[in-house]
């Protein structure tokens, strides 16, 4: 196969998203090329697009973004085995380096030589996936079954953050769960949580519509809207307190079987907010573990002390590791206890023209319409 073009959305600036073409070489021996189809908008794209960098993470060249994304299979390199022209794949964008020990550990998602597309931390650059066609290792493209929609191949990007999560958790069947934000992450959070066995999910948020969405659709089985203080807490004093306020809230929320439920024994934070971490140290049992899994705030102050007494642990989480192909089984499953996360899809764009327009939906709690704003699928046939 010979050298090809491909147009690609690519960011030059703070909301400065242009259309180009770029030349596309023909996969390498290890490599299939995908037409990518359908990517889903992630925070962290915000982020870059809204400041052209993402925390601490600055882009110093051009970048595409895109990474929750799956496509059709178009060409294949010379040693590839297990993939062929027009099969479907979920991507795995993320490329370790497969040689320290991190990786041989199975833990490469925390590989110091990651290179994740759409992320600026690597230099150069690693391009995402919202361009018409990329090359890409074949082990890291997943097939995906027939009963699949690409859409749902995008999802298992964020699907295996959850389940990652999950996995860190050591979550028990039985166990009651607390789900800190409603986003997409915090949704799929809720429903990993109920596959694998959790009595109650809870979740918590600020915007009523969207904890509404999460009991309306099976992701939590209780909720609460999180009251905003009319005179915003200054002192951290005053700041604990409102935690404290809201976990005992949360505490005294009632099941489905009318019992209060009580504390969690495993929290999930996907928001990266001070107080909301103020509020799942609060919540939890003794002996139980909140998973850090929101990417907001990088310097926090916590009450540590509220933590060690009830040995409650602060247990990180970074993307994710060999849970690929257990997300796509699971959306291929018909799992009963799985809600149904093609519902977190509210708004669909078409094409690379239209992507400055799926960003700025992307940064809406709701559109236009009053309608509420989830997850942002751009269609790229």
């Amino acid at each position: 196969m010979s050298d090809c073009e491909a147009k690609a959305s690519v960011l030059h600036g703070a909301r400065d998203l242009r259309v180009e073409v770029r030349n596309l070489p023909a996969p390498a021996a290890d490599e299939v090329q995908v037409a990518v189809q359908a990517t889903g908008l992630c925070g962290s794209d915000l982020h870059y697009f809204r400041h052209f960098r993402n925390g601490t993470i600055e882009a110093r060249e051009p970048l595409t973004l895109g990474h929750e994304s799956a496509g059709v299979v178009t060409a294949v390199g010379s040693a590839c085995s297990t993939l062929k022209v027009g099969d479907r794949v979920a991507l795995e964008v993320g490329l370790p380096c497969e040689d320290c020990d991190l990786c041989r550990e199975g833990r490469y998602n925390i590989c110091r030589g990651m290179n994740f597309r759409s992320s600026a931390k690597a230099y150069p650059h690693s391009q995402g996936t919202l361009q018409e066609r990329i090359n890409h290792q074949e082990r890291w493209c997943h097939k995906l079954p027939d009963t699949l929609t690409l859409e749902h191949g995008a999802i298992v990007e964020p699907l295996s953050v959850a389940m990652h999560g999950r996995n860190r958790s050591g979550l028990k069947s039985g166990s009651t769960v607390l789900v800190m934000g409603a986003g997409a992450v915090g949704l799929l959070c809720a429903a990993a949580s109920k596959v694998a066995g959790a009595k109650h999910v809870v979740i918590a948020d600020i915007q009523e519509d969207r904890v509404k969405f999460a009991v309306d659709n099976g992701f939590a089985d209780a909720a609460l809207t999180v009251p905003i203080p009319e005179v915003r807490p200054e002192t951290m004093e005053d700041k604990l307190k409102y935690g404290q306020n809201v976990a005992e809230s949360l505490k005294n929320l009632k099941g489905k079987d009318g019992e209060i439920i009580g504390e969690s024994s495993v929290t999930f934070e996907c928001t990266g907010v001070e107080s909301c971490m103020h509020t799942a140290i609060y919540a939890t049992q003794p002996g139980g573990k909140i998973l850090t899994i929101g990417m907001g705030m990088p310097v926090q102050t916590l009450p540590i002390m509220a933590a060690s007494v009830k040995e409650v642990d602060l247990v990180g989480v970074f993307r994710y590791a060999n849970v690929y192909r257990e997300a796509i089984d699971l959306l291929a499953s018909g799992n009963p206890l799985l809600p149904d996360v093609r519902k977190l899809v509210t708004h669909r764009f078409q094409g690379l023209g239209n992507i400055p327009a799926a960003f700025d939906t992307a940064a809406k709690v709701k559109d236009d319409q009053s309608n509420l704003v989830i997850k942002v699928m751009v269609d790229m046939k």
